[in-house]
C-alpha cells in the first residue's frame, strides 16, 4: 500500500462555529466589502457590517419561526445572494443547512425533506413554488415554506423583530465544532441519495487547509464571482473559504451571460467544474474555425501546451518563447480578456481536467489548479498549488490530511475534513469507513512527492466477457474534449467489445453547418449521419484509443439524436453521467451496439 501525509499547521477550536466571523467582522472589520450584489446594471457593496446586519435579523425571525438548536432548514435555490445570507443565518440560530439542488425533480426533493425532518423550506422562485406544491404540503416535518422572490428575509426580518441580541447570541453559542452545520445529498449516481452530515468542524478545517493552500488567492483585495451551485460542497467551502479570508464574492446563477459578467465584475480567480473549462477551449476553437481563424488558433493551442510542458522541464528555449509570445498577443490575450482582464488562475474540481487542457490553460496565462474531493469530505481534500502543481495529477493532500492507495487500488482518505458518516444511515457509514479510513470509491494513485492521480471510480469498471477490465473515464473524457461531442458514455460490461454512445453539441452545430454549407434547420437525426461528421468521431475516437490497449479500445459506437441533460435525470447537477437512467433510457441504443 502506497500512503502520504501532510502535518497541519493548524487546530481547529472546540467551539468553533461558522457563522462566528460574521460577528468578528462586524467589529473588526465593518467597512470591508464582503459581497457585491447585482442590481440592475450594477454591482452594488455590501459591508461586513451591513452582511452582519442582515444575518442577524433573519437569524432572529428563524428563532422567532420555531427553529431549534439542531432543526433542520431546507434551501432549494440557483446560486444568489439571499442563499448565503440565510446560510448564516441557520448557523447563527444554531440550525442546519439541508441544501436541495434547484434543478432537483420533486421526488428527490420530497426523499430528501423527509429523511432529513426538514422544518423549514425557503424556495426560490414561483415555478419552484408550483414544482414542490405536493412535495411542501406531504413532507410530515415541514412545518412552512417560504420563497426568496416572495420576500422571505423580509419576512423573517419582521419576525424576529422581538428576539433580543442577548437571546441570538446565546443561542449562537450553544453550537460547538461537532455540532451539525449541513446535510449535503449525495447526487446519486445510483441509488437513493444518502446524506452526508457535514460539521463546522469539517468546514472549519477546509477552510484552514484551503487558505494555505490557495494562499496567494485567498487574500483580502480578491475577488471571485461565483456560478456553480451552491448547494454543492465545492462552491459552499470556496465561499466560507473566500469570506475567512476576505475576498469579495459576487454571486449569479445565470450562466448564459458569464463572459459579460466577467467582464462587469473582473474577478480575480473563478472556480469551475472541468466542464464548463472544456467548454471554454470548444467554444474558443469552434469560433475561430468559423471565422476563417481555425489554424492560427490550433497553432496557439499546440503552442500554449508545449510552454506549459516545457516548464516542467527547465523552461522554454528561445523559439518556443518567441512563438509563444506572438501567440499571447494574438490569441492568448482575447482568451484573458473574455474572463474580465483580471483573472490569473482558476480552480477546478468534481471531475477530472485531464492534462491536455490543463497545459492549454497554464499555456494562455490563466493555470487551473485541479483539486480532489467528495462531499464526504467537505471539498477538497488533495490540491495542485503554485509552489507544487503537477497537471494531469489532482494535487497533494492539504494539511493535516492522509491518503492511502488499498490493495484494489481504491484511494483511501483521514484527515478532519472527513465527514463522521450519513445521516441515519449506520450500515451505509460502516461500509464506507473502516478501521479511520473513508474508501471513496475511486481508483487512484500516489507518486513518490505525493501527487494524487484519480483512474477511474471502482463500480464503473466495465468486464468484457472476455474478462477484460475497463475503466471508462479516461476514454470518455478524451472523446468528450472533442469540439463536436457534449456528453459520451462508455459500455461493454458482459460484451465481446467495449462500445460508446455519444451525443453532439448542440452549440456547436451551427457554425459546423454553416461551414459545411448545410441548412441551419438540418435535424440532428440528419446531422449525425453525415459522412463529414462521421468522420470527426471515428478521428476522435481513435484518438481515445491510443490511450488504451486495442482490447479497452471503442469498436463501435452510436450518435444520439439527443444530449444526456439535468432536466431529463441522465446529469447529476454537476455534470456528472447518471450511468444507471442512461443504460435504461438507451438500452435499445446499447443493444444496437451489439447487433441486437
Amino acid at each position: 500500500m502506497r500512503e502520504y501525509s501532510v502535518p497541519a499547521s493548524y487546530t481547529v477550536p472546540d467551539d468553533v462555529s461558522m457563522a462566528n466571523s460574521v460577528f468578528v467582522y462586524e467589529k473588526e472589520r465593518p467597512d470591508w466589502v464582503a459581497f457585491q450584489k447585482r442590481e440592475g446594471s450594477t454591482w452594488t457593496d455590501v459591508t461586513a457590517k451591513q452582511f452582519a446586519t442582515e444575518v442577524t435579523a433573519v437569524a432572529k425571525g428563524l428563532m422567532a419561526s420555531g427553529v431549534e438548536l439542531g432543526d433542520r432548514v431546507g434551501i432549494l435555490s440557483g446560486t444568489r445572494y439571499e442563499w448565503v445570507v440565510l446560510d448564516y443565518a441557520i448557523w447563527a440560530a444554531g440550525g442546519c443547512t439541508v441544501s436541495i439542488y434547484e434543478t432537483s425533480s420533486a421526488d428527490q426533493a420530497q426523499w430528501i425533506l423527509e429523511d432529513s425532518a426538514t422544518k423549514l423550506l425557503v424556495l426560490e422562485t414561483p415555478d419552484h413554488q408550483e414544482k414542490m406544491k405536493d412535495v411542501t404540503e406531504s413532507a410530515a416535518d415541514l412545518r412552512e415554506t417560504l420563497m426568496f422572490d416572495g420576500g422571505a428575509l423580509d419576512e423573517l426580518t419582521t419576525r424576529g423583530a422581538e428576539v433580543s441580541d442577548e437571546d441570538l447570541h446565546t443561542r449562537r453559542r450553544q453550537v460547538r465544532a461537532s455540532s451539525p452545520a449541513t446535510l449535503i445529498y449525495t447526487s446519486g449516481t445510483t441509488g437513493r441519495p444518502k446524506g452526508v452530515q457535514l460539521t463546522h468542524a469539517n468546514f472549519a478545517a477546509e477552510v484552514a487547509a484551503t487558505q494555505v493552500a490557495l494562499h496567494d488567492s485567498m487574500h483580502e483585495g480578491q475577488r471571485t464571482l461565483m456560478f456553480l451551485p451552491l448547494a454543492h460542497v465545492f462552491a459552499r467551502a470556496i465561499s466560507f473559504g473566500s469570506f475567512e479570508s476576505r475576498v469579495t464574492v459576487a454571486h449569479t446563477s445565470d450562466t448564459t451571460t458569464l463572459v459579460e459578467q466577467f467582464g462587469d465584475f473582473k474577478p480575480n480567480f473563478i472556480l469551475s467544474v472541468p466542464r464548463v473549462f472544456e467548454k471554454v477551449y470548444n467554444s474558443a476553437k469552434q469560433k475561430a474555425h468559423d471565422g476563417g481563424k481555425g489554424k492560427i488558433f490550433d497553432q496557439a493551442a499546440a503552442t500554449a501546451i508545449e510552454w506549459s510542458e516545457a516548464q516542467d522541464k527547465g523552461g522554454a528555449g528561445l523559439v518556443l518563447k518567441a512563438k509563444h509570445a506572438v501567440f499571447d498577443r494574438l490569441v492568448y490575450s482575447k482568451l484573458r480578456a473574455a474572463l474580465g482582464g483580471n483573472c490569473d488562475r482558476a480552480v477546478s474540481g468534481g471531475g477530472p481536467l485531464g492534462a491536455r487542457l490543463g497545459h492549454f490553460f497554464r499555456g494562455i496565462g490563466v493555470p487551473v489548479y485541479e483539486g480532489y474531493g467528495l462531499t464526504e469530505t467537505s471539498a477538497a481534500v488533495t490540491v495542485n498549488t503554485t509552489e507544487k502543481q503537477k497537471i494531469g495529477s489532482v494535487g497533494r493532500p492539504i494539511e493535516g490530511h492522509s491518503v492511502k492507495v488499498g490493495e484494489d487500488g481504491e484511494l483511501l482518505l483521514k484527515g478532519p475534513v472527513v465527514f463522521d458518516g450519513y445521516w441515519h444511515n449506520e450500515k451505509a457509514t460502516s461500509e464506507s469507513i473502516v478501521d479511520g479510513w473513508f474508501h471513496t470509491g475511486d481508483l487512484g494513485d500516489i507518486d513518490e512527492d505525493g501527487f494524487v492521480t484519480i483512474t477511474g471510480r471502482k463500480k464503473e469498471i466495465i468486464v468484457t466477457a472476455g474478462g477484460k477490465n475497463v475503466a471508462p473515464a479516461g476514454l470518455e473524457d478524451s472523446i468528450r474534449a472533442h469540439p463536436l461531442v457534449s456528453q459520451c458514455l462508455v459500455v461493454g460490461d458482459a460484451k465481446p467489445f467495449i462500445g460508446a454512445l455519444i451525443t453532439l453539441d448542440p452549440e456547436a452545430m451551427p457554425g459546423w453547418l454553416q461551414r459545411h454549407d448545410l441548412p441551419a434547420d438540418t435535424s440532428m437525426a440528419d446531422v449525425k449521419t453525415n459522412k463529414d461528421l462521421i468522420a470527426e468521431i471515428d478521428a476522435a475516437v481513435a484518438t481515445a484509443n491510443k490511450k488504451v490497449s486495442s482490447a479497452e479500445g471503442i469498436k463501435k459506437y452510436t450518435i444520439l439524436d439527443v444530449d444526456f441533460t439535468i432536466e431529463t435525470g441522465e446529469l447529476t447537477p454537476t455534470m456528472k453521467l447518471k450511468r444507471n437512467v442512461i443504460h435504461e433510457e438507451h438500452a435499445k441504443d446499447i443493444a444496437g451496439i451489439y447487433g441486437a
